[in-house]
């Protein structure tokens, strides 16, 4: 079944739009400069984002997980001329890696990168937001989502990466494993969300597609 998913993973590969040369250098470069390579959007995650972006077309964009970049800059690739994306990440060393990608991109004068504790920095950005990309640290999903509601627009979206953790939502959970805890947390408060339309894609480790009510 391992080997029969990554063949389908290849072929899925081979018959959608190729990565461009900028995104292909940011994923080689992260799988050999940065631990943890695997928290990369990559590129059938950043194609999917980039299309989701296409259909819902928003102007304003929050990221909860800059990482290296990848996903800010799929993003950034599909809005308007008076688009904007603020993207946070709590490691100050990405800084140096993704800001020379965003320059690189032609999209730099669309991006902003705000280094510290999303839960602390989302409070003082003052600003509506047409999508939220949630994909930063496990264990504050729950208290990302409480801001996240207020910040978006009626109307907005909210993504919410890595909801599904390794299949770990269906197992018995150990006493210390606060990251599935806030993971399973923060799934049941979007279920009993009645202020939101709810889906979750089973695509690699579950993407939450929340769209709040009108």
């Amino acid at each position: 079944m391992f080997e029969k998913n990554i063949d389908l993973e290849k072929y899925i590969l081979a018959h959608i739009d190729t990565e461009d040369e900028l995104l292909y250098e940011l994923n080689r470069k992260t799988h050999i400069h940065i631990l943890q390579p695997r928290m990369l959007s990559g590129h059938l995650q950043g194609q999917i984002l980039k299309m989701i972006c296409q259909m819902i077309q928003p102007t304003n964009i929050l990221e909860i997980g800059t990482f290296t970049g990848y996903s800010c800059i799929c993003m950034a690739q599909t809005l308007p001329h008076d688009g904007f994306i603020d993207t946070i990440d709590i490691d100050d060393e990405m800084e140096p890696f993704a800001q020379p990608f965003f320059n690189r991109s032609g999209l730099a004068h669309k991006i902003k990168m705000h280094i510290g504790d999303a839960v602390d920095i989302m409070p003082t950005l003052n600003k509506k937001y047409d999508l939220i990309f949630i994909d930063g640290d496990k264990r504050q999903y729950p208290k990302y989502y409480q801001q996240a509601r207020e910040m978006v627009r009626p109307g907005g979206f909210i993504l919410a990466d890595n909801i599904l953790w390794d299949g770990k939502v269906i197992e018995p959970i150990e006493r210390n494993d606060t990251y599935t805890q806030r993971i399973m947390e923060f799934n049941q408060m979007v279920k009993d969300d009645s202020s939101v339309e709810k889906v979750i894609f089973p695509f690699r480790d579950g993407i939450f597609i929340i769209r709040k009510k009108e």
